[in-house]
């Protein structure tokens, strides 16, 4: 009897640790992924031209009709190699260095800080409204190093978390707690102090989150963790003035209009998207993307979108991302291997933080702020790096476990300790 509850227990560490054994991945991530970038590669198709005339009439430059979506086809082809680059990297392999990722993140961050705003190096930064946020690649485009943070945390606090959750220490707050929140702390300084980047700051503490609840972090200390995440935020609304305008103009509501400059970027989103329908004014015949609309190529293709497609295809889009979104988290349930878990669940955490906040934003309801829609938005980075953290995903799925085997594990491990507790007391009747 406990040579067989030994094998019991055996499978079951080995289960947790190693995860099932491998079989087919689940493809429904490429194909959810694949029409999204479709859908993004027509609406960069169809306003592309608008975009270039803009900028070429205020003196940006002299772009050509098909600039753009020769940048964003090129971009997605660097996002499947990255992709599938990702899906046959070992996951435990990239672990190994997690500092080393998550390192360059930071690094680079602090470099564009310091060429950008304080040495004003204009020919490799590129900075708008006071702040620099991305890198100038000569002859390629340009290089966001919030987006390879993201991912530099993703991928260490993952493998942070599996190796305090092996050893019992999830809810250690010297060796746990107070690590991963200086580690926040620091990002957000970063990105939100530094780069004027709020969006990203909430992003990153939603892929850290993700992990935390997952990892099984004590409920009274995650309220607290939330409680103070909470009040950290409103302290960084409150000591920059170009949010307290935002959140002036969100909680003025349908009061604004087109003349406010404040409101003025809500307002026409809003106008974009009721303009659509229920069915769009067609390919190519947006008014919205022609100039009214900032940002339109950018943190407000949702409203394009919803202008172009309408009501009907913005449910459709949105059915996508809440069908990629279940996949992974349908992949988070199943898999037993820690590392495994909290890297699919960080990646979670990070795309279905850039759809809520971007669509949220644009039909008010929360303030506004600037980021990306996945894979519909025009520029690379952010693609590029989504796509490598969905590549370890569709590796993942190749080792996840049918819910009866798990269900099978825990029943006959019971089973067998009960068998040992009646022999135990029998014997004990015995012997009375």
């Amino acid at each position: 009897m406990s040579k067989a509850v030994h094998r019991v227990r055996r499978f079951a560490a080995e289960s947790r640790e190693k995860g099932a054994r491998r079989h087919k991945p689940d493809y429904s991530i490429i194909v959810y992924t694949a029409l999204l970038v479709m859908i993004g590669l027509v609406i960069i198709f169809a306003i592309g031209p608008q975009r270039a005339n803009v900028l070429n009439e205020v003196g940006e430059g002299n772009f050509s009709d098909s600039h753009f979506i020769i940048k964003q086809s090129l971009g997605v082809f660097i996002a499947v190699a990255a992709f599938f680059g990702a899906a046959f990297l070992k996951v435990d392999t990239i672990l190994r260095y997690k500092n080393w990722v998550l390192s360059a993140g930071i690094i680079s961050g602090i470099l564009l800080y310091l060429l950008g705003n304080l040495l004003h190096v204009e020919q490799v930064t590129q900075c708008a409204l006071g702040a620099c946020r991305w890198f100038v690649l000569p002859g390629i485009g340009t290089f966001q190093p919030a987006e390879l943070l993201k991912f530099g945390v993703l991928i260490f606090t993952a493998g942070f978390l599996a190796y305090r959750y092996k050893k019992g220490l999830v809810n250690n707050i010297d060796k746990t707690i107070l690590p991963l929140i200086g580690l926040l702390a620091v990002c957000s300084f970063l990105v939100i102090f530094l780069q004027r980047d709020l969006g990203t700051g909430v992003a990153l503490a939603v892929i850290m989150v993700a992990m935390g609840i997952i990892s099984g972090i004590d409920t009274r200390i995650g309220v607290k963790i939330l409680l103070i995440l909470l009040v950290a935020g409103v302290l960084m609304i409150m000591v920059a003035p170009h949010r307290l305008d935002r959140l002036a103009t969100f909680l003025h509501g349908d009061e604004t209009s087109t003349s406010d400059s404040s409101s003025y970027h809500i307002t026409h989103a809003k106008i974009a998207i009721g303009s659509g329908g229920l069915f769009g004014v067609g390919i190519g015949n947006s008014v919205q993307a022609a100039g009214y609309l900032p940002e339109a190529i950018n943190d407000s293709v949702f409203a394009i979108l919803g202008e172009t497609f309408g009501f009907v295809g913005l449910v459709v889009i949105l059915f996508l991302f809440y069908a990629l979104l279940r996949r992974i988290l349908f992949i988070v349930d199943r898999s037993q291997n820690p590392n495994y878990r909290f890297l699919a669940a960080g990646v979670f955490g990070w795309i279905s933080s850039h759809v809520i906040i971007n669509i949220a934003a644009m039909i008010g309801l929360i303030p506004l702020t600037g980021i990306t829609l996945p894979f519909l938005s025009f520029g690379g980075t952010s693609m590029l790096f989504i796509a490598a953290a969905l590549g370890f995903v569709f590796q993942i799925s190749q080792y996840t476990v049918h819910k009866s085997e798990i269900k099978e594990v825990k029943d006959e491990s019971l089973s067998s300790r009960r068998r040992i507790g009646r022999t135990r007391y029998a014997g004990r009747r015995s012997n009375k």
